[in-house]
C-alpha cells in the first residue's frame, strides 16, 4: 500500500528570528481564520484544482503522515488546527500514524497540549535552538530557557511521547562551554527525536545580509567562525551517540524507532501534498509550490482558483541529482548499483576519486559519506553532481 505526506505550512511568526531565510513573517491574527478557511478548501478541492492545471498523474495511497511547520503553527487555535486535520481525514484514505505540530516553547499551555492530542497530534517538534538565554535574546527569540524545561514538562503530562527538540550550532554569542551546556540540557530532557542545523549565512536573512555586508547589527560580529560551528556540530555528534542515539540523517538523530517518518518522505523522494502558502507537493514527476503571500495565497483559494507559482516537470537528469543528493544525506547511505541501472549511467570514476579522498566509504554494497566528513558534505554533493 502506497504511503502519502500531508504537509500544513502556517507562515505567521509572533517575531521574525535574525537568521531565519524562510518566507514566514508576522502577520494580523485576524488573516488566521481566513488562512484556515482556505487551507481547508484547498484540501477538499485538491483532486479538483489539480486537474483543472493539467496534473493528471495524482498517487493514489493512504496518508499515513501529517506534518504542520512554519512559522509557527501552535500561534492558531487547537480547534483551527483540529479543522485542517479533520478536512484531511475527510479528503484522504488517511491512517495517521505521526501527525506533528511544530511549537515554539513559550506558546504552550496545559490547555493547548490537551486540545493537541484531542485533536489527532501525536508528536511536537519544538523550537528550542538553545538553551542560553543570551543566544536565544540575539536570535530574536521569544522564549527563555526555563520555558522549555516548562513546555517538556506540559507536553509530557498530556501524553506526548514523542519530541522534537532543534538546536543550532553556530548562534552568535555562542561559545564551546554554552553549546556543552545546551547539548547536555537536552540530553536530560531526553526527547525521542534531536536536529541539529549549523548556522546558514546568505543573504535571505536579516543577520546573514549583515554579516555579508560586514555590519555589527543582530550580533553579527559576535559568530563563532566556520571552524568552531563545524567542532560544535562534531561534539553534538559525539554526546547523542553516546547517550543511545542514531545519526540516520546529516542533521537528525533518533532513539530506535522514532525517525521522522514524514521527512524521510523527502529524503526517499516519496510523494507528498502541501498545503497553504508556500507549501510545495511532488507527486513523483511533478513538483509545485504555492503563492507565499497568505492573503494572496487564501484569496486565490477562495475564488477557487489553484494557488500555484511555480510548477516543473522533473527531469530524469534532476531525479538522478536528487537520488544522489537526498540518498547521502543519509547515513545509511545509497545503493549505488541501483542508481546506475536505473539511471543507465557510470558513476564510479568520480566515486572512486571521492573515496581515495576520505569523503565517502562503502558499507558493504551501499555507499555512504564517511560519518567523520559529515560537515563537508556539501563538496561531495559537488563533485558527484558535476
Amino acid at each position: 500500500m502506497k504511503r502519502l505526506g500531508v504537509y500544513v505550512q502556517v507562515p505567521f511568526c509572533q517575531t521574525k528570528c535574525t537568521y531565519c531565510n524562510f518566507r514566514t513573517g508576522v502577520f494580523s491574527n485576524k488573516l488566521y481564520a481566513l488562512y484556515v478557511r482556505a487551507v481547508c478548501r484547498e484540501i477538499s478541492e485538491f483532486p479538483r484544482l489539480l486537474g483543472a492545471n493539467g496534473i493528471a498523474d495524482v498517487p493514489g495511497g493512504t496518508a499515513d503522515t501529517v506534518y504542520f511547520g512554519g512559522g509557527t503553527p501552535s500561534l492558531l487555535e487547537p480547534a483551527s488546527l483540529a479543522q485542517i486535520i479533520d478536512a484531511i481525514r475527510a479528503s484522504f484514505p488517511s491512517q495517521l500514524e505521526e501527525v506533528t505540530l511544530e511549537a515554539d516553547p513559550e506558546t504552550i499551555s496545559s490547555e493547548k497540549a490537551s486540545a493537541w492530542r484531542e485533536a489527532g497530534f501525536n508528536r511536537i517538534s519544538m523550537g528550542v535552538q538553545s538553551f542560553d538565554d543570551a543566544e536565544l535574546r540575539a536570535a530574536g527569540r521569544m522564549h527563555r530557557r526555563t520555558d522549555v524545561f516548562r513546555a517538556t514538562k506540559i507536553l509530557r503530562d498530556a501524553g506526548f511521547t514523542n519530541l522534537s527538540f532543534d538546536l543550532i550550532a553556530g548562534l552568535p554569542h555562542q561559545t564551546d562551554s554554552s553549546w556543552q551546556d545546551s547539548v547536555e540540557q537536552l540530553l536530560h530532557l531526553r526527547p525521542e527525536h534531536v536536529s541539529i542545523y549549523i548556522m546558514e549565512i546568505d543573504e535571505g536573512s536579516r543577520l546573514g545580509l549583515e554579516v555579508l555586508q560586514s555590519g555589527e547589527r543582530y550580533s553579527a560580529k559576535a559568530l563563532p567562525s566556520d571552524d568552531a560551528m563545524a567542532d560544535y556540530y562534531e561534539e553534538g555528534c559525539a554526546k547523542l551517540a553516546a547517550a543511545g542515539y542514531e545519526h540516520y540523517e546529516i542533521s537528525n538523530w533518533a532513539l530506535p524507532g522514532f525517525e521522522s517518518r514524514h521527512n524521510l518522505k523527502y529524503w526517499r523522494r516519496e510523494p507528498y501534498f502541501g498545503f497553504g502558502a508556500g507549501a510545495h507537493s511532488f507527486n513523483g514527476s511533478q513538483r509545485w509550490a504555492n503563492a507565499h503571500d497568505p492573503a494572496a495565497y487564501a484569496d486565490s483559494v477562495l475564488q477557487g482558483r489553484f494557488p500555484v507559482e511555480q510548477m516543473e516537470f522533473v527531469s530524469q537528469g534532476q531525479a538522478l541529482e536528487e537520488e544522489l543528493f537526498l540518498g547521502l544525506r543519509q547515513l545509511a547511505g545509497i545503493d549505488l548499483k541501483g542508481i546506475e541501472e536505473k539511471y543507465g549511467t557510470s558513476l564510479r570514476p568520480r566515486v572512486e576519486d571521492l573515496v581515495a579522498q576520505g569523503l565517502v566509504e562503502w558499507d558493504g554494497p551501499r555507499l555512504r559519506l564517511f560519518p567523520e566528513r559529515l560537515t563537508v558534505s556539501n563538496e561531495v554533493f559537488v563533485h558527484l553532481l558535476e
